[in-house]
């Protein structure tokens, strides 16, 4: 189980990686796709379930067209 302050993150992370993946005009599953992740841990990821391997967060943030401190700030 996931401290206070560790579920906050990943719920902050998951949030972030949301808005930007909305703001790109992509549903989980076309994105899941693009990064060749699976559907339901993206959205795991989304709802601040999944601590996401750090390979993971590269691919999302290729995937976004963004820096990962942009994801991680």
């Amino acid at each position: 189980m996931y401290t206070r302050e560790e579920k906050t993150f990943l719920v902050k992370l998951g949030k972030k990686i949301r808005a930007l993946r909305k703001k790109k005009g992509l549903s989980q599953e076309a994105f899941a796709l693009e990064i060749d992740l699976d559907r339901t841990y993206v959205g795991g990821i989304e709802r601040g379930e999944r601590n996401i391997a750090a390979l993971n967060i590269k691919k999302i943030a290729d995937g976004l067209g963004v820096d990962i401190g942009d994801i991680l700030d």
